[in-house]
């Protein structure tokens, strides 16, 4: 995979907020040294978030959003601003675009109290400087600390025209970004150098044609980081692949359509787990994915459940999320409920109706946006899980799936 190849999910996601006409775009500009976004005078020059996935030293992949401004009139300018919203569901730093000589607004303010409550670390960037009177040195100098709710903030002073402190912008931007988690592991904590481990990768309609999906590439690359030693077969070959083998692996990683077979031929005293169930570990919802899936036993008949996946793909005849999951579910509960299914960016912002969410593995959603659409069902009351966990429970097998993760106990 080459550095163009990173997926948006792995990329650092760094949104750009602000008034019309705080230099929101001129800053994007300055601050990827590429003209991404138109700039004038006129308000509201920008209509859409504008994405743009690059290398940026010394930060590393990252999406650079810019947005709409928040302080956007009328119907269509109230729709810009819904949209500005949205950007915060996936966005990892924000970069609040103030004009130096007018100070915080009052909408400025209310992104700020988004921020917080999303626990969204953000950097306060007073722009324009080069038309203000003298600033003092220290006025130049970047802030840093943690707010109530001990989410990094920053504030920094720039002129975006004149390329005052932009340098400085990005290394702030860096800092925040690695005080708000870093690089993780997906199974590198999990193993040991030398360890051997099975990846169990079902060929079927379904697979992409000549490719792995992204948390087996995932997965095989994080081993090969931490010296383990990944072994990849179907899984009408993994009984003849362990009997093969001289040593005992360390784990055996299903896909979540196998798990049950699966379950049957690997030995009780080897770890299994699903590429899905650690994706949900890898993006930081793991434990609400477990509690949501007991309410599969509470699911009678007509209830509303959603099935989720953050990426788009033409669904084939035996689809996981729109064929097998479905099947599984009216079989484990023995009723028929209503299955909703949504993809991509179109997750609902209203579930109350919903008795159960099944989201995805999430791999093509970084983790700002998994965590948010998880947040949104618990702020509404709605048990969320996703696919590996909830196939592991419906067939009694997520307590021994767990069993190679310390942190979860079941």
């Amino acid at each position: 995979m080459g550095l163009n190849d990173i997926p948006s999910g792995e990329r650092k996601h760094i949104a750009f907020f602000g008034c019309r006409n705080a230099g929101k775009s001129s800053l994007v500009n300055a601050f990827t040294g590429q003209n991404l976004s138109i700039v004038s005078d006129t308000k509201g020059t920008t209509t859409d978030p504008v994405n743009k996935s690059m290398e940026l030293l010394p930060l590393g992949p990252v999406v650079i959003i810019d947005t709409p401004g928040i302080d956007d009139e009328g119907e269509l300018g109230s729709l810009r601003v819904e949209k500005t919203k949205q950007v915060l569901r996936k966005t990892d730093i924000a970069i609040l675009v103030i004009d130096a000589r007018l100070g915080l607004s009052q909408a400025d303010d209310e992104l700020i109290t988004l921020f917080k409550a999303r626990n969204i670390p953000y950097i306060l960037v007073y722009n324009k400087v080069d038309l203000l009177p003298v600033l003092r040195k220290e006025d130049f100098e970047e802030k840093i600390a943690k707010n109530e709710t001990g989410v990094a903030t920053a504030q920094i002073y720039v002129s975006a025209k004149e390329g005052i402190n932009i340098e400085s912008l990005k290394e702030l931007a860096g800092k925040l970004i690695k005080e708000s988690g870093g690089d993780r592991d997906l199974i590198g904590d999990l193993v040991s150098e030398g360890d051997l481990i099975v990846l169990v990768i079902p060929i079927d309609k379904a697979a992409p044609k000549g490719r792995l999906i992204l948390p087996q590439q995932q997965v095989i690359r994080d081993a090969l980081d931490h010296g383990a030693v990944p072994v990849m077969c179907r899984d009408s070959e993994l009984a003849e692949t362990l009997n093969s083998l001289s040593k005992k692996p360390r784990m055996v990683i299903t896909d979540s359509q196998a798990f049950k077979e699966v379950s049957e031929i690997v030995p009780e005293d080897i770890y299994l787990t699903s590429f899905s169930i650690l994706m949900a570990r890898y993006k930081g919802n793991l434990v609400p994915s477990v509690l949501g899936a007991t309410q599969l036993d509470e699911i009678k008949e007509g209830d509303r459940i959603l099935i989720s996946e953050g990426c788009t793909h033409h669904r084939q005849c035996g689809d996981i999320g729109s064929v097998k999951l479905p099947n599984l579910i009216k079989k484990y509960t023995g009723v028929t409920p209503k299955i909703d299914l949504s993809s991509g960016t179109e997750f609902p912002s209203e579930l109350g109706q919903y008795k159960l969410i099944i989201h995805c593995g999430a791999c093509m959603l970084n983790s700002a946006e998994a965590q948010s659409r998880y947040r949104l069902a618990q702020e509404q009351g709605v048990p969320i899980t996703n696919y590996g966990t909830a196939i592991a429970y419906m067939n009694g097998i997520l307590k021994r799936s767990l069993e190679v993760i310390p942190e979860v106990e079941i």
